[in-house]
């Protein structure tokens, strides 16, 4: 709990737990990387083209971090395969989860909207308690 004291206003937050903060930190740390609506590929009009240099980058970065893993971490029995493996056993529960976040925001659905105005007030807030007039307190310290 936070408490802000502003003359005789006092206003109560909870901070959002973590699975909710994490997830929808991986959700807006993924679509900065992996959706063309975000990332600069936006600027390619065709969505084919966009889908083909978003599968060569991942096959360049797959192969780059197989080599580092192979030459310079010394993982001798690593290969670029692996790389591709790992890569995607990472990636396709990523894009599960986002596949399902934008179904939701599609259908409007009302858990996401509360998430999303969760972590919006908590923001919020938190920039309030920056402010100078304001005084950050626990009530069960100073109470």
């Amino acid at each position: 709990y936070y408490y802000i004291s502003l003359r005789r206003l006092s206003i109560q937050m909870n901070k959002p737990n973590i699975f909710r903060r994490t997830v929808m930190f991986i959700l807006k740390s993924w679509r900065s990387v992996m959706d063309v609506k975000y990332n600069p590929l936006k600027h390619v009009t065709s969505p084919s083209l966009q889908a083909y240099f978003m599968l060569v980058l991942f096959s360049i970065w797959c192969v780059f971090f197989g080599l580092i893993a192979i030459f310079y971490l010394g993982f001798i029995n690593y290969s670029i395969l692996a790389s591709i493996i790992i890569h995607l056993s990472i990636l396709i529960p990523m894009m599960i989860t986002n596949a399902v976040f934008i179904d939701a925001e599609r259908n409007g659905d009302k858990w996401l909207q509360e998430w999303e105005e969760d972590e919006y007030k908590y923001k919020v807030f938190l920039r309030r308690i920056k402010m100078q007039n304001l005084v950050r307190w626990n009530r069960d310290i100073n109470g």
